[in-house]
């Protein structure tokens, strides 16, 4: 089997397994308890948070570790919303993911008011529209990084700028950009940034919430006052190591994926009779490829596809099961039949040349 799906998951790294083990096993304490059991877990958690911190460019003391992207892009967007003075009106962008537009959705149902943004047809969020959205009692914007159904990146640094200029706090998803591009919080400019676990070969079930010092947000979750009240509930110690050690270790040079990519996309719109590419064409995700091929089944060519080995999507996990277009694919102006043909392939470091020939043989093959 090839596994070409890697924007949806990502298997768990042996060597983040290995880093989390003592806490799986004999550091079983509960880092609330103040006895040397509890304690040991206690430094552990610590190092953890110092140790995304420094990957981040950020303070310890701002890192929350969460359940994963959906709970830190919920308390993000609800929590700072909820406790900015300026007013209640939220901006988003029309590609975000479900966690972002849906919180911004609950936010509207409360009385707040929300607005889109339009993206260009490579579904790109442009500083001008930014800037002409911004409103005295904007109390937030949140804008993804990357997106996970066609890979575009977004000028987040640019947009940022704007919304400082305003004095709104501007959130950003990097869920699918971490451990590829640069997420630090220097080179984003941001006040708020989710990452998500299982997206680096961290294990399912842990996120990290960064805020910066001085944004304010009110916790999603009460009780116990964990996270320095930031986000109560006993801490799940060998997943904060996890989470660090898939940080650490996802650094690198992407650009032989970038080759590989770029390679793989050239073939697929050579031999795949109509085949387009989806997001944006250089300004994109390193091991992202995703297309649109009109006329066709997007179902029936990932059934093909897997029947011969080769694992990949037709857009968004979080949509699993729908028969509803990609909201992302029809903001940047698709037809709503021309979105059910998405086809989506994303890998990592470890995909080789010959693995992605083969996926594109393969692909040409079942649509031929």
């Amino acid at each position: 089997m090839l596994y070409l799906d890697e924007a949806a998951t990502t298997p768990l790294r042996r060597d983040v397994l290995a880093a989390m083990g003592p806490y799986l096993g004999p550091e079983f304490g509960n880092p609330s308890s103040h006895h040397e059991v509890g304690e040991s877990a206690r430094r552990a958690l610590d190092q953890a948070r110092l140790d995304v911190a420094q990957v981040l460019g950020a303070r310890p003391g701002e890192i929350t570790f969460t359940s994963g992207g959906t709970e830190s892009d919920n308390t993000a967007v609800k929590g700072i919303a909820l406790a900015q003075p300026r007013g209640r009106h939220v901006v988003v962008s029309s590609v975000e993911h479900p966690a972002v537009l849906e919180s911004a959705a609950w936010l509207g149902r409360i009385g707040y008011e929300v607005t889109e943004l339009a993206v260009d047809r490579h579904g790109v969020v442009h500083p001008e529209t930014l800037a002409e959205a911004l409103r005295d009692d904007t109390t937030l914007v949140s804008i993804q990084h990357a997106n996970n159904e066609v890979g575009t990146v977004q000028p987040v640094a640019r947009l940022a700028v704007v919304a400082r200029e305003r004095g709104v706090p501007f959130h950003t998803d990097v869920v699918q950009s971490a451990g590829w591009l640069d997420v630090s919080v220097g080179a984003l400019g941001v006040d708020a940034m989710s990452l998500s676990g299982h997206k680096l070969g961290a294990p399912k079930g842990v996120g990290v919430l960064w805020v910066r010092r001085g944004v304010r947000f009110e916790p999603l979750l009460h009780g116990g006052g964990q996270e320095d009240g930031r986000r109560s509930g006993t801490e799940a110690v060998a997943h904060a190591v996890g989470m660090a050690a898939a940080l650490r270790l996802a650094k690198g040079d992407p650009s032989d994926v970038v080759r590989r990519r770029d390679a793989f996309v050239a073939r697929v719109l050579a031999e795949v009779p109509g085949a387009r590419l989806t997001g944006h064409p250089t300004n994109r995700l390193p091991g992202h490829a995703s297309f649109v091929l009109p006329g066709r089944s997007g179902e029936s060519v990932l059934l093909d596809l897997e029947r011969r080995g080769i694992v990949c999507s037709s857009g968004s996990a979080c949509h699993a099961g729908s028969d509803e277009p990609s909201h992302v694919l029809t903001a940047m102006g698709y037809e709503r039949e021309v979105a059910q043909t998405a086809l989506r392939f994303t890998f990592g470091r470890a995909v080789s040349d010959e693995q992605l020939e083969q996926a594109a043989d393969a692909l040409r093959d079942v649509t031929a």
